[in-house]
């Protein structure tokens, strides 16, 4: 060889001048708790040339391998001042040197030597030539650099969103199997803690998939389950564990706390105080609480005391079964005895979602109310159905019931009521269809001898009255029906008509205008205000200008006749205008249009230069000007509004 080796290993320092591509070490943030070695910047001196205090490397050329990362041959091994020492050169050129160097080396950056291991675990030198030849790399670490756990894989990492995230060739199979799951679990675990629970749950499946028989991996996707509100798949995890390892503590606990949230106590007590282990204190007192309402529940339910019934239900889901469908259930069907209809159908409609029957504790297993948990929900839907006129699907639900739990008195009292019910209410309607009234009220008579409360009924049996001429019978079950269902719309415009007849003129207004501002677009309801408006005006000796549903906005000539309809009874607009104005031409079709879609309300219009006295001595100048009045007085005035504004303020004033 015509070049010495201390001539060899001047040359490798020296030969790359350009620091294009050289890593930046600046960057490098290790942070006071990574499981790496931190890089020394700067020489290494030896002052023994002894073996005994060398430091042994990995030793030999970088070569990048099929999948992208470098791996590392230990095919050179230099000696310098005795050291042995090994470098591997980077892709930029740049020579990357491990080990001691001599007292007389020249100064240069070192980088620690060999694996990079986690804290606590030190590499016994020689025995690198006995490693596998795949590469490590670094999994999902949470900082800028060497965070995370050592992995052999294709695995490539790349970031977004602030997070490492890493990408699996889909070939790599082989390689993927030979990750340590316990570093894939405080991978999940550090996730967990900043709260980011999908990732942490993928951590503990990749984890799961390598080693399916650990209990704890099962415990802690039950965790993170739990966050994400998937309550039934966290049961299930929680199962899984204590099935894997029956002793396992944490698991017990957890099922316990999972438990209480979906309202089963005795369930919860026996995990929480698994072998007299003490659970956490406020789980403990969560447990009690929940306990404690659910029994008041129980207790005033079997009374019949719904109002009392309502609060315990609300205080136990307040308290820690923010989860149980039964209680959400049972305070639904509270409302609905208290005639809270809409309210307990909400309610219902938006239940917890929790599928029992899908792990080990099964539905059968799990009362309340002294009924199947199952069957309960059922039960409560039932006379939520037939309260709303949905009698085929009340039918269903109770049909269902009584299969889950037929033993139970409550559900086949109930099973028995809807048959007949559902019988009596076709019989009726087909009677009515056939114009035989009396028959008709005859039938609805014997559906409510079984619910007494069904507004349905009520409503029906009200509009054969009202057929056969008996407006105050009509007008009787009108009121029940609204007093059972007070959003009742059928019922509301039957006894808005029903008043009609019996010329309760100030009532049947009432009516049609709440029936107006459920439904402004309906054209009927808007023509039956305005001739009950009419008949209103004309029975207290009003003089009444327009008559005709639907018509044009009044003009007003002179100031008698001005004063004479700003003092009606309701609401009048007065639109001031000038012909030649290009605003009032444009805001003038907008007056006609809300004449028509506010029947309740005097709309007048007053041209200012054909009558100046009017203009004069309502100090108008500008246009256009809008005042709204109401019994003489002015309630409002507007200048050039705009038709938002103006139709908010009608609004405002029709009822």
């Amino acid at each position: 060889m015509s070049q010495s080796l201390s001539d060899r290993l001047r040359n490798s320092l020296t030969c790359d001048a350009d620091d294009t591509n050289k890593p930046d070490f600046r960057e490098l943030d290790l942070g006071s708790r990574s499981p790496i070695s931190p890089l020394r910047v700067g020489p290494t001196v030896s002052t023994s040339s002894s073996s005994s205090g060398s430091v042994s490397g990995r030793i030999g050329n970088t070569r990048k391998s099929d999948s992208g990362e470098l791996s590392v041959d230990s095919s050179f091994t230099y000696s310098v001042g005795g050291v042995k020492s090994g470098h591997s050169r980077s892709e930029s050129g740049t020579p990357i040197f491990s080990g001691g160097s001599s007292a007389t080396s020249p100064a240069v950056n070192v980088l620690p030597t060999g694996n990079i291991c986690p804290p606590g675990r030190v590499l016994k030198t020689g025995m690198m030539s006995n490693r596998s030849s795949k590469p490590d790399v670094l999994s999902l670490g949470t900082g800028n650099y060497g965070h995370g756990s050592i992995m052999r894989s294709a695995a490539k990492s790349s970031v977004a969103g602030g997070r490492v995230e890493t990408h699996f060739p889909a070939t790599s199979n082989s390689k993927r199997s030979s990750m340590d799951p316990e570093d894939l679990k405080k991978l999940g675990n550090e996730e967990y803690k900043k709260g980011h629970f999908l990732e942490a749950l993928s951590f503990y499946d990749r984890a799961i998939a390598l080693s399916p028989a650990n209990a704890a991996y099962h415990c802690n996707r039950a965790a993170a389950l739990m966050c994400l509100k998937r309550l039934t798949e966290a049961v299930k995890e929680c199962d899984e564990a204590i099935k894997l390892d029956s002793g396992y503590v944490r698991a017990h606990h957890r099922l316990g706390s999972l438990l209480i949230s979906l309202g089963q106590v005795e369930n919860a007590r026996r995990h929480l105080y698994f072998k007299e282990f003490q659970p956490d204190p406020n789980e403990a007192q969560k447990l009690q609480l929940v306990d404690k309402h659910l029994n008041k529940c129980t207790d005033s339910r079997r009374v019949r005391d719904w109002g009392n019934v309502l609060k315990e239900a609300d205080a136990a889901i307040s308290s820690g079964a923010d989860a149980c469908a039964q209680l959400f259930a049972c305070k639904a069907e509270a409302l609905l005895k208290l005639h809270q209809l809409d309210y307990a159908d909400s309610v219902f409609s938006n239940l917890p979602k929790f599928e029992a029957c899908g792990s080990s504790l099964s539905c059968s297993h799990v009362k309340f109310f002294g009924m199947q948990s199952e069957a309960y929900i059922l039960f409560v839907r039932a006379q939520l159905d037939l309260a709303l006129g949905r009698f085929e699907n009340a039918l269903t639900s109770i049909e269902k019931s009584g299969q889950i739990d037929p033993r139970n008195v409550e559900v086949a009292v109930l099973l028995q009521n809807i048959r007949s019910l559902c019988r009596s209410r076709a019989r009726g309607n087909d009677l009515f269809k056939s114009e035989r009234y009396t028959e008709a009220c005859s039938a609805y008579d014997e559906g409510l001898k079984c619910d007494p409360s069904n507004p349905i009924l009520y409503c029906n049996r009200a509009a054969c009255w009202f057929k056969l001429g008996q407006f105050e019978r009509s007008f009787d079950d009108c009121n029940q029906a609204l007093l059972i269902h007070p959003s009742y719309t059928k019922a509301l415009l039957r006894r808005a008509a029903t008043c009609s007849k019996l010329e309760r003129w100030a009532e049947s207004v009432r009516d049609y205008e709440v029936l107006r501002r459920e439904l402004p677009n309906d054209n009927d309801i808007a023509e039956s205000l305005f001739h009950a408006q009419v008949a209103l005006k004309k029975s207290r000796g009003e003089e009444v200008y327009n008559l005709k549903f639907g018509g044009e906005v009044e003009l007003i000539n002179n100031l008698e006749q001005f004063k004479a309809a700003v003092v009606s009874t309701g609401a009048s607009v007065v639109f001031f205008k000038t012909t030649s104005d290009l605003q009032c031409k444009q805001i003038s079709p907008f007056l006609d249009t809300l004449c028509t879609r506010y029947p309740s309300i005097n709309f007048l219009k007053v041209d200012i230069e054909e009558s100046p006295t009017i203009a004069s001595v309502e100090n108008v100048r500008i246009v256009p000007t809008i005042k709204i009045y109401k019994k003489g007085n002015r309630m409002k005035e507007m200048v050039c509004p705009s038709r938002e504004v103006l139709e908010s303020s009608v609004r405002h004033y029709c009822f």
